[in-house]
């Protein structure tokens, strides 16, 4: 069996990858960038490939793959219809610990106005109602209503530990239905989303895109929001309309916003701005580079659910969480994957 590995975000646990799959007796080809002709060749007898963008030229080629795995829960710049028919696709979670701890300091840091307290501090200036009359004393998440476009992993987790700080939550899904509502006032489908907008302070983005959610949150729902609330995007930049989503900001129709998925992203290397729009002259807004999720504990967990898989199919063993053929597969070049 070969393993052809291109996930940079594996390259620092390459000795436990190598060494869980070491009773495959898989031969592994690891590339420490992504090149899109090195990886057709050497696609050409893989019976495994491991990363999370795969071109349809790369698809064409592993004429040979049984499974794809992405390291994460996206699969949407996998070129699935291009695959041959006995390959399937499978992905990994265990970034919702991290990604909840991404949302609830978001939330802290803008809700608490530390962006701009440390910028005034930096040149001086104490900007604090303690110091400064007439700036109004911030709100804490006790009481806060948190409301969750999307409620799968993250969500579940997310609400989890906003709940340990006295946080209430709403919440709509694509079907209107949740497996484990505990400590949610309401929840509903989509038809809902106005109301959703206008009972949260702080609104918390995961939804998946696909054509039903692509731009489902523009300029009538940011106003529904008020000049008081935060909206976090950890799902997929465009789930939001950027240009609605910059006017709302820059007009101080929301309060603030923490987006951690854009819209344009680095293809080689770390430069790319993350819109046409100038998102970084904002003072109200957190920028992060699709970050929420990264850390150690999640790639570890990512690892162990990449070997298992790998040594399922060498066993002849079902695999486990496949998203292709059961599911459908689109591949939008705007977004990345977690």
């Amino acid at each position: 069996m070969k393993v052809v590995i291109a996930e940079r975000n594996l390259l620092p646990h390459r000795q436990m990858l190598s060494g869980l799959l070491e009773p495959t007796g898989a031969t592994q080809s690891w590339h420490d960038r992504f090149d899109e002709d090195r990886l057709v060749t050497d696609l050409a007898d893989a019976d495994v490939y491991v990363g999370g963008r795969l071109t349809p030229a790369m698809a064409r080629a592993g004429t040979q793959l049984r499974l794809v795995h992405p390291v994460g829960a996206g699969f949407d710049k996998v070129s699935c219809p291009d695959l041959p028919a006995q390959t399937q696709v499978a992905n990994t979670f265990h970034h919702e610990n991290s990604i909840a701890e991404y949302v609830v300091a978001a939330a802290v840091t803008l809700r608490r106005g530390l962006l701009p307290q440390d910028a005034a501090l930096r040149a001086g200036r104490w900007a604090t109602p303690v110091y400064r009359d007439g700036l109004p004393q911030p709100r804490s998440l006790r009481g806060a209503m948190i409301g969750y476009v999307g409620f799968g992993h993250i969500g579940r987790r997310t609400a989890d530990v906003f709940a340990a700080l006295g946080a209430r939550g709403c919440a709509v899904t694509g079907s209107g239905r949740i497996a484990n509502p505990d400590g949610l006032d309401w929840y509903s489908d989509p038809s809902d989303l106005g109301r959703l907008m206008h009972d949260a302070d702080v609104v918390v983005v995961s939804a998946p895109l696909n054509e039903h959610t692509a731009g489902m949150i523009g300029a009538a729902e940011l106003a529904g929001l008020g000049p008081d609330a935060v909206l976090i995007n950890v799902g997929r930049g465009p789930l939001v309309v950027a240009e609605d989503l910059y006017e709302a900001l820059r007009d101080n129709v929301i309060g603030a916003a923490a987006i951690d998925v854009w819209y344009h992203y680095p293809i080689g290397d770390d430069v790319a701005s993350p819109s046409e729009l100038p998102f970084a002259e904002l003072s109200n807004i957190l920028m992060t580079p699709h970050s929420s999720g990264v850390t150690a504990e999640t790639f570890e967990g990512r690892v162990r659910d990449v070997a298992d898989n790998i040594v399922r199919l060498a066993e002849g063993r079902p695999i486990q969480r496949v998203v292709w053929p059961r599911a459908e597969c689109n591949t939008p070049t705007t977004v990345d994957s977690k």
